[in-house]
């Protein structure tokens, strides 16, 4: 079971970062902004070992992000030494923009190829996903 689940979220994984969507990012783009978008504001350093990259690696993928318009850099109040950084309003709408894009293109597919049952089972097994995702 444990393969079979790898082959197949495996290849939805791939085939949903092939499809052309609006705004493209770098897959390390994509994930430091959704992070920021979903966690709030955060230091370089902490996204740095969230994403378990190195903080350079991050550095430049953030530089990349902030010169698009995307994230805002500011100093932490309650520690003036601290740069603490934050989705921008275009960043939350690039990230919803692709959100959606990538929504679509599995609802037409799920309406295009699959049953009413079939919809159904994988509706129920959402969640089931979620929370392997979360034990991993």
């Amino acid at each position: 079971m444990a393969a079979a689940l790898r082959v197949a979220i495996g290849l939805l994984v791939r085939k949903l970062r092939q499809a052309h969507l609006p705004g493209e990012l770098t897959i390390a783009e994509t994930s430091a902004l959704s992070r920021l978008d979903r966690g709030g504001p955060a230091t370089s350093s902490d996204m740095a070992k969230q994403e378990r990259i190195s903080p350079q690696s991050m550095g430049a993928t953030l530089a990349a992000l902030e010169q698009r318009g995307l994230i805002e850099r500011r100093r932490d109040p309650a520690d003036g030494r601290r740069v603490v950084l934050s989705i921008t309003a275009a960043g939350r709408q690039l990230v919803n923009d692709r959100r959606g894009a990538r929504s679509e293109l599995i609802a037409a597919a799920l309406r295009d190829g699959f049953t009413a049952a079939e919809r159904d089972l994988l509706l129920a097994a959402a969640p089931l996903l979620e929370r392997l995702a979360e034990r991993l």
